[in-house]
């Protein structure tokens, strides 16, 4: 049988030299494989209490969709900055060679509500750390993080090492 692992492609050289590009294009095109994954990102998340999972723009969106839709509870978009009508609040986060911002509705969480926070990938954990900041101004409460892949390499669960993460398939010195 095979696992969630077996459906990404890996990709020498991209985007530039030196880089091995986890695509998850073939897992998407793949039903099986994309059954698979929302079937274990739900397993892994079945013991926890919370109200709305929160997907990241844009690849965060295939996966939290379909988990919100399984698991019946509401879906929250969390986009970058400019994407979204009406009043938002945001969050600036640092990449590699700058910053950006990502927003959320400001009504879209009340004091206390639970939230998942689900993405296809934790790397150095600056937007799943911009993400859970965004939760909180408006006092909602991160109960967890789940994600596809972990790239252990880069240490994104230790800036976000007081939040519980899940992931399905991690690399490690790959």
């Amino acid at each position: 049988m095979k696992t969630v692992k077996d459906y990404i492609r890996n990709i020498p050289d991209f985007p530039k030299k030196g880089i091995m590009f986890r695509d998850i294009s073939t897992l998407v095109s793949n039903s099986e494989g994309f059954h698979l994954t929302i079937d274990t990102m739900c397993d892994l998340v079945k013991d926890l209490d919370f109200d709305i999972i929160a997907g990241a723009e844009s690849r965060g969106f295939i996966f939290a969709a379909p988990m919100a839709y399984k698991l019946n509870k509401p879906f929250l978009m969390v986009r970058k900055k400019g994407k979204l009508p009406g009043k938002t609040i945001s969050q600036a986060y640092d990449l590699e060679y700058g910053s950006a911002e990502m927003e959320i509705h400001a009504d879209s969480i009340k004091p206390g509500q639970r939230v998942l926070i689900v993405d296809d990938l934790i790397a150095t954990g600056g937007s799943t750390e911009c993400i859970i900041k965004l939760v909180e101004k408006l006092e909602g409460i991160v109960v967890g993080v789940c994600v596809l892949v972990e790239l252990v390499d880069l240490k994104g669960r230790e800036r976000i090492k007081n939040y519980r993460l899940d992931s399905v398939v991690t690399y490690e010195g790959e």
